[in-house]
């Protein structure tokens, strides 16, 4: 048998690959989502050990079932720029950890465009309200630090009240024919005192008085999820509170900065800025979507 033996720099640089080669893994599948939107990735064929998930620079929440099933969960913020981005698994620790690449595509949300006039004094803040307006700011962004213990899910539970959507996420605003940033939560208009209901169990972070939000509460639900509550007629919860899905949190109102009777509702997970609906099991969206139905019949007649 004859034996052909490969040039000199040919081994070494079949010695430098196979290091390589060993720790290469396969890409483990590629999922999509939309500007705003929540996705939830489902990895039941990793291996057995600690799974942690990275994508966007930073880690996700992820949760081993005990029969060894793995979720995971993505915020892909409002202004994420559409395109592809790498994600990768890491399933143990130190040297011996194990790592496995997928994509994440990113596809641009269609959103509303929402134009509406007020009055100049509105629209306008002087040095005073504006120093009011980053006060409630930085209060808020500290809430959204504060430390949860984690319930068993991030999924919404129901709405925290049924009406129509006034204003829905997203939506590109004109004020006076200004543009303003993107809205980041979801207004459904309700009758002032309405009673709100949280929509998933979790800790009271903040309860305040806001210049722009009027009476506001923040929920942490751990895994980095908190939701927000504007323009409060009454808070029926304190911070430091837990409070259970479906429990009373307080009543709708239009105190703040508002032209109507309505409650923001918003969602940031783990600093995105995400579409609550995107949380919500299909029977919810379809409950709003009959109260839309049964709103437009009423005032038509």
């Amino acid at each position: 048998m004859n034996y052909r033996m490969l040039p000199l720099p040919g081994i070494l640089m079949l010695l430098l690959l196979l290091p390589f080669a060993a720790q290469a893994k396969p890409v483990t599948s590629d999922w999509s989502a939309v500007q705003g939107q929540v996705i939830e990735l489902d990895a039941d064929a990793l291996p057995a050990g600690p799974v942690s998930l990275r994508v966007f620079g930073h880690e996700w929440p992820v949760k081993r079932e005990p029969g060894g099933a793995v979720h995971a969960w993505i915020g892909v913020d409002l202004a994420r720029k559409p395109g592809r981005y790498r994600l990768s698994w890491h399933i143990g620790k130190g040297a011996k950890a194990e790592h496995r690449l997928g994509h994440l595509t990113v596809t641009k949300g269609s959103f509303r465009v929402s134009r509406i006039t007020v009055p100049k004094g509105m629209a306008v803040f002087t040095t005073r309200t504006l120093a009011l307006v980053r006060a409630d700011q930085r209060a808020t962004l500290r809430a959204y630090k504060v430390p949860v213990q984690a319930t068993p899910d991030i999924h919404m539970k129901q709405w925290p009240v049924i009406g129509v959507i006034s204003t829905p996420f997203g939506a590109r605003r004109f004020v006076n024919g200004e543009p303003r940033s993107p809205h980041i939560g979801i207004d459904i208009a309700v009758p002032v005192g309405t009673p709100i209901h949280a929509p998933l169990a979790g800790r009271v972070v903040l309860t305040r008085k806001m210049y722009l939000d009027g009476n506001t509460v923040i929920i942490g639900h751990g895994y980095g999820l908190y939701s927000i509550y504007c323009h409060l007629s009454h808070m029926a919860v304190k911070k430091g509170d837990w409070v259970k899905a479906g429990e009373l949190i307080g009543e709708t109102g239009m105190t703040g900065r508002t032209t109507g009777p309505h409650l923001h509702w918003g969602v940031h997970f783990e600093k995105a800025r995400v579409d609550p609906e995107s949380l919500l099991p299909a029977t919810a969206v379809a409950a709003i979507n009959a109260a839309a139905v049964r709103y437009a019949r009423n005032h038509h007649e």
